[in-house]
């Protein structure tokens, strides 16, 4: 699929065919359930995001909000971002392999074909993991190298 230029939530899931829009719908339930207060869910990217709003972060070093979880239906698979992994060390791979699932992970990209793919549980843990706080200090942390 190609980039999407829906600006808004709604609008993306209209444009997904019926059977990518069941997937993208049910890890969007998910991670709306687990997701700590103060993150936001907007369209950025061509992508589904929650991030931090400008209002409580305003100093990004582009001017857009700090991403913090992403969704999307791509070509061939599907993607969820997760950038507080960065931090979590190999505790998705742990997660993974204790549900006998592959991960197929690039920085904070998980690719996946199904939900079947997916510890659910573990991506529930991992967006209910990082408190709006605590992400901006993680990431100011690391913009004061």
């Amino acid at each position: 699929m190609p980039r999407s230029e829906a600006s808004t939530v709604a609008q993306y899931l209209k444009e997904l065919p019926a059977d990518k829009r069941k997937v993208i719908a049910a890890l969007r339930r998910l991670i709306r359930k687990n997701l700590p207060k103060g993150y936001q869910e907007a369209m950025g990217w061509g992508l589904i995001s929650y991030n931090v709003p400008l209002s409580r972060h305003p100093k990004t070093y582009n001017g857009q909000p700090l991403c913090y979880a992403g969704l999307a239906a791509q070509k061939n698979h599907f993607a969820v971002y997760l950038m507080n992994s960065y931090w979590q060390g190999d505790l998705l791979e742990r997660e993974f392999k204790k549900a006998g699932k592959k991960l197929d992970m690039g920085r904070s990209c998980i690719r996946f074909k199904s939900l079947d793919d997916l510890p659910l549980d573990a991506i529930a843990k991992a967006i209910a993991s990082t408190p709006v706080d605590e992400y901006i200090a993680l990431i100011e942390s690391t913009r004061r190298r």
